[in-house]
């Protein structure tokens, strides 16, 4: 989008963009092979200890031979999008702003397909990083209708994700989510009205849910 070699400034073509300076400026640094290492050894006891938090996975990490600090590892954890899985009033925090939509499941007797779906999106290690996968799922038959992978956390592919399962299979009554901002932002929002579906999210009493496991889909 940018002309680094066209006739107009790079600053007037950030301005015009809407772009930060530094935005255009900055190069991504490549993650070093210790950096992915201690990002693997978290996935992986997160995996096997899904409610430590970062205290617990900087002692376990230490523990292993690594030498690292409560800072980096938070710093990693909200990189890699790792949480400590445990009960909690609220799982997700929406941006400032968005509007959150009551939770539309709780008695409720799912008995047929379309009749309700969800949304949830999770983190997979790669040999480079990491991306993020988001999953649509029916509630009745648990059969994964529609899934895309990015590696940014944005609304765009959860908005794709949703429409082609849309696309295939028609709109659901529900369709619930967690309060992520990817969910409570206008796209996503916009895209589940224009269907004809009702937008339902996790709130108190949504993890008593059948399904349900510490705010994710199981």
């Amino acid at each position: 989008m940018i002309e680094r070699d066209g006739p107009v400034p790079i600053t007037r073509q950030a301005e015009l963009l809407g772009l930060s300076r530094s935005a255009v400026y900055y190069k991504p640094v490549r993650l070093s092979a210790e950096e992915l290492a201690l990002m693997a050894a978290i996935d992986a006891l997160h995996l096997e200890h899904p409610f430590a938090g970062r205290r617990m996975l900087t002692s376990l990490l230490r523990a292993s031979g690594h030498v690292v600090g409560h800072t980096h590892v938070r710093t990693l954890m909200k990189r890699m999008g790792v949480e400590a899985l445990y009960r909690k009033p609220r799982t997700s925090t929406p941006a400032s702003g968005h509007k959150i939509f009551p939770y539309l499941l709780r008695h409720l007797e799912i008995e047929r397909p379309n009749q309700a779906w969800g949304m949830d999106i999770t983190y997979v290690p790669m040999p480079r990083g990491f991306m993020y996968l988001v999953v649509v799922l029916d509630w009745a038959t648990r059969r994964v209708l529609s899934w895309r992978l990015s590696n940014t956390l944005t609304a765009d592919f959860c908005v794709e994700a949703y429409e082609a399962a849309v696309e295939q299979f028609g709109a659901p009554g529900i369709i619930n989510t967690d309060q992520g901002s990817q969910f409570t932002g206008e796209d996503f929002v916009t895209a589940v009205a224009t269907s004809g579906a009702r937008l339902s999210m996790d709130g108190k009493g949504a993890l008593n849910r059948p399904g349900y496991r510490g705010g994710c889909l199981v």
